[in-house]
């Protein structure tokens, strides 16, 4: 056994916990409703990249470790030794065919949760250097930033006053601000980079009369993408050492499926109970336009709109209604794709898919079938609330002819208010 193989198997054992064991098992029963129900197979009908057969490669290196039939006939259950060739194989089903969207978990009627082994699979590779680099280099970087703060400080500050600038003059108001390191604020906002994630929300957060500050660090948390959960926690800090320092009541997550996930449902359990609560922006624009803190004027988005449910945030966190609520009353026609919500297809690039140029072609493969509802709609405008599907699916758009404008929620909903 090589250095790198061994050194695999070690990382393996360490991830076989109850969770990850019940999934190895043998609940499958090779149905095949997962494959139906998986972007990648229905984009090029490969039936290795079915979740069931990419789960298998992984159950079958499981089974022959932890299973004591597989152990005494391994030919007979079909398990298999680890090798190098076989950890090179897993780098596509685990990275490049899968985006972990759960799709086939929510259709399986076993429940097999193909994302747990997929996540174990990622791990694994990532403990032994073969996980996309460029992932590896973005989570690396958000540590980084975290390490040396001080030096980003006035750079950032310089950027948010242009924006502040912009705010003013939107608002009509020469007192609006987009505040930082303001202690005992309502709300810490943590955006991504881009005025798209900061401005919208600003102006949201001032008609609605918000007391609020602005994160010096992005949302993004790429080691979950890794399977990393030293360097996920590690990043994850940033954001809980600074909502405690500054003393807020209210820790809100931009529209980004991946950080609204990790920090709404994985946080608490890393970190245990919080001195503040922690929701994202959909669920806080949803509360303002249910409670009456900001009006809305539909005609103010007057071309056809459909919503794309992220997976993070619909199938995985129940955020499906809620964005859905906002769009009627920010928009004056609202269509539905087919299927929608926890049914929704994937974008095709979540899971730092997006991130890998390389692997560009697979991504825009996986997209047809979301491409297609969208067309499906006769939408000119699609909403999303995660900026990785952003970016998808305004590549989805030119690439298949879609003629369509990619918008966040908090952009349609600032665009409405009265």
């Amino acid at each position: 056994m090589s250095e790198i193989v061994k050194r695999a198997q070690e990382e393996l054992d360490k991830r076989y916990n109850r969770l990850v064991a019940l999934n190895a098992s043998s609940l499958c029963t090779r149905c095949g409703l997962c494959a139906d129900s998986c972007h990648f197979y229905l984009a090029n009908g490969d039936p290795e990249v079915a979740p069931a057969a990419k789960t298998e490669r992984v159950r079958s290196v499981y089974r022959r470790q932890h299973d004591w039939l597989s152990r005494l006939f391994p030919n007979f259950t079909g398990a298999r030794e680890l090798t190098e060739d076989e950890l090179d194989a897993w780098v596509d089903i685990a990275f490049r065919y899968c985006t972990m969207c759960e799709r086939c978990t929510v259709n399986c009627p076993m429940g097999v949760d193909t994302p747990v082994v997929m996540g174990a699979a990622r791990g694994t590779l990532t403990a032994i250097g073969k996980a996309p680099e460029i992932l590896v280099q973005l989570a690396d970087a958000e540590i980084a930033r975290a390490e040396s703060i001080d030096i980003f400080k006035d750079m950032l500050k310089e950027q948010i006053g242009f924006l502040e600038e912009e705010l003013r003059e939107e608002t009509g108001d020469p007192e609006a601000s987009i505040p930082m390191e303001k202690e005992g604020s309502e709300i810490l906002y943590v955006a991504l980079s881009g005025a798209h994630t900061i401005l919208p929300a600003a102006k949201i957060f001032h008609r609605a009369g918000v007391d609020w500050t602005l994160s010096f660090f992005e949302a993004s948390n790429y080691a979950v993408f890794l399977g990393d959960m030293k360097r996920a926690k590690a990043i994850a800090q940033r954001i809980i050492d600074e909502a405690t320092r500054l003393q807020v009541s209210e820790v809100v997550i931009t529209e980004c499926g991946h950080a609204v996930f990790s920090y709404r449902w994985s946080t608490p359990v890393w970190f245990g109970e919080l001195p503040f609560r922690i929701r994202s922006l959909i669920e806080v624009i949803h509360d303002y336009v249910r409670d009456g803190r900001i009006q809305l004027d539909q005609t103010a988005n007057p071309d056809p709109i459909t919503f794309h449910d992220s997976c993070n945030l619909s199938r995985k966190s129940g955020l499906a209604e809620q964005p859905r609520a906002v769009l009627e009353s920010a928009a004056a026609d609202f269509r539905e794709m087919t299927p929608n919500r926890e049914k929704a297809f994937c974008c095709g690039a979540g899971s730092g898919l997006v991130a890998v140029e390389e692997w560009r072609d697979t991504r825009l493969a996986a997209g047809r079938p979301k491409a297609e509802q969208i067309r499906n709609t006769g939408a000119r405008v699609v909403v999303t609330s995660c900026d990785n599907c952003r970016h998808q699916l305004g590549d989805l758009g030119e690439h298949y002819g879609l003629e369509i404008e990619v918008k966040n929620l908090a952009e349609v909903t600032a665009r409405a208010l009265c």
